[in-house]
């Protein structure tokens, strides 16, 4: 590692020296190896092999690795590691982009640190405050955070400060940048001690992610397992080119096609993600939304019914497309082309994970012919198109065009339930309005 550390590049060839093939090898004790037996870790990703010895040598480390490559065990195994050494309180501290992310991270550190007493806290918005300064003031080692709402107990929550942290780890840096967070970083960068450890992962390396790695480490060692954009070789990639208004008739279709796979349907709002997941409802699919308008409880409960296959589809914005370890995904379908083509990289990076194999599927209509021709520009291969016929989805538009009547109506049922209780996100109750629609037809049918 040491001789071209500066650089880290994967890109070039491995040094001829053994490659280590277990934790062991790569100078983890003992007592954290069996814990990642435990949960199935039998050999280190690539990201871990560049990291964990880097890490556990007391350097700060920036990772460019691509999602579902094992990064949150390239971090949370030297902080656990430095934990035993040094036993403290608050002694690690993770920004996340995204509520989800951080609930995931803080999972790993609880099955990882269990034989240990390792505690966590969860500080993400959308949960109620006082709970969480009262998890704050029982001084976890860990609290893995959203920027915004660690800034708010910083400020407001009495008696509570990291002062002490000893690990500040910023994951998916490129994008907690992206959303805006650049403010809240700073302030968590100047309340937090200079002689820390600092871990930076990032899918990307933009300008921002380089001015915060100019500011948050001292002479990082950079461990880069994709040098360029790249989707995994064992990810199937096609696309479909449909005149936009049939585009939810060639959705039916390929479920249809493809039936006994888990789906994982990305759309580009809130509302559009909430419309398809009805309308694949009232055709009978097993659909549940996640996005951001969702309460955070529906959102994990939605997650959670997907994880254990209690629903094979789910619909989701961006929000859900990074950081979630959704491990049995078959099939990826771009129901919206995503606006930003490295977003492209991370939705599709949802299946063909640990090295399975997946396909992904991508919608492009009249509108969308300049964004798919960056996206196959950006992974530098040009896709073909998915087999399909024609006829059979043209069979297909009249029952469409009534459940899209039906997931219109139920919309706006929710809108109105929505502004009178103000709560109610998931669809599922949803369903009462279609039977009642549903009998009322077959009445008229006898007539």
């Amino acid at each position: 590692m040491a001789a071209g550390e500066e650089e880290g590049s994967a890109a070039e060839p491995e040094p001829a020296t053994e490659e280590p093939r277990s934790f062991k090898d790569l100078g983890v004790t003992d007592v954290l190896c069996e814990a990642c037996d435990q949960l199935g870790w039998k050999v280190p990703t690539k990201i871990q092999i560049e990291a964990i010895p880097v890490a556990l040598q007391g350097r700060d480390v920036i990772g460019l690795a691509e999602t579902g490559s094992g990064k949150t065990g390239a971090f949370a195994l030297p902080i656990l590691q430095a934990l035993l050494e040094i036993p403290q309180r608050l002694f690690a501290l993770v920004l996340t982009p995204t509520r989800e992310l951080a609930f995931q991270i803080s999972e790993q550190f609880e099955a990882l640190g269990s034989s240990i007493g390792v505690q966590s806290t969860v500080i993400v918005g959308g949960i109620d405050t006082m709970s969480q300064s009262l998890a704050l003031a029982k001084k976890p080692h860990v609290i893995i955070a959203t920027p915004g709402r660690l800034v708010d107990h910083l400020e407001n929550t009495k008696g509570f400060n990291l002062r002490a942290l000893k690990f500040l780890v910023m994951d998916e840096a490129d994008r907690i940048l992206n959303m805006d967070f650049e403010t809240e970083v700073d302030k968590i960068l100047k309340v937090i001690p200079r002689d820390r450890k600092t871990f930076l992962f990032s899918a990307t390396m933009t300008k921002k992610v380089q001015k915060l790695q100019r500011a948050a480490l001292k002479n990082p060692v950079k461990c880069a397992v994709s040098s360029k954009y790249q989707t995994v070789e064992k990810l199937q990639q096609y696309y479909i080119f449909i005149p936009s208004k049939f585009k939810d008739s060639y959705l039916v279709y390929i479920l249809n096609e493809l039936a006994g796979n888990s789906f994982m349907i990305f759309c580009s709002t809130c509302n559009n993600t909430q419309r398809t997941a009805l309308l694949l409802r009232n055709l009978g699919f097993t659909a549940i939304p996640l996005h951001g308008q969702m309460s955070q409880n529906k959102r994990l409960g939605s997650l959670n019914k997907f994880k254990a296959k209690a629903r094979s589809i789910l619909l989701a914005t961006d929000v859900a497309s990074r950081g979630l370890d959704i491990p049995h995904v078959d099939v990826v379908i771009n129901f919206d082309i995503p606006t930003h083509s490295k977003d492209y990289i991370h939705r599709v990076g949802r299946t063909a994970r640990a090295g399975r194999s997946g396909k992904s599927i991508t919608f492009v209509t009249q509108y969308d012919v300049e964004l798919f021709q960056r996206i196959e520009h950006l992974i530098g291969k040009k896709l073909p198109a998915f087999p399909m016929q024609e006829e059979e989805v043209m069979m297909l538009t009249e029952r469409v065009a009534e459940a899209q009547r039906f997931a219109r109506m139920e919309l706006r049922e929710q809108g109105e339930k929505k502004r009178s209780r103000n709560d109610d996100d998931d669809t599922e109750e949803a369903i009462g309005v279609r039977n009642k629609v549903a009998g009322g037809k077959k009445k008229k049918r006898k007539a």
